[in-house]
């Protein structure tokens, strides 16, 4: 396995069990997260506030179904299932493009969706 497919790995094992300096461990200072026409966060103290993000209760259950390598890009293509403090399930898929540098994530592009049509994710 390649240091940057290492790196996603490390990255979704600490997302898993809401490991803050695991996951910030795998960043780079200046990173950004997008998930376009949703969020942009630029920097570690913002990417570390929605680790655990305020809509969710404990940790996500993240499978990966793929992981893709290109230069210093990464697909990770996979699912994901959460539980919301308003009672509802997150059950999605994703997949999140990793741009990276010098083995460590520069930018994160997350596209999610439900398999819920009526979820909403305030």
């Amino acid at each position: 396995m390649t240091p940057n497919k290492q790196t996603v790995n490390e990255y979704m094992a600490a997302f898993r069990v809401s490991d803050h300096d695991r996951v910030l461990a795998c960043l780079t200072d200046d990173v950004i997260w997008e998930m376009p026409g949703i969020y942009q966060h630029v920097g570690k103290e913002a990417f570390d506030k929605e680790i655990e993000n305020d809509n969710f209760v404990g940790s996500p259950t993240i499978q990966i179904i793929k992981l893709i390598e290109e230069n210093d890009i990464i697909i990770a293509e996979g699912a994901v299932q959460g539980n919301m403090k308003n009672g509802n399930k997150l059950d999605a898929v994703f997949c999140d493009v990793f741009e990276m540098e010098n083995g460590k994530i520069k930018k994160l592009t997350s596209y999610l969706m439900s398999k819920n049509a009526n979820l909403k994710f305030e």
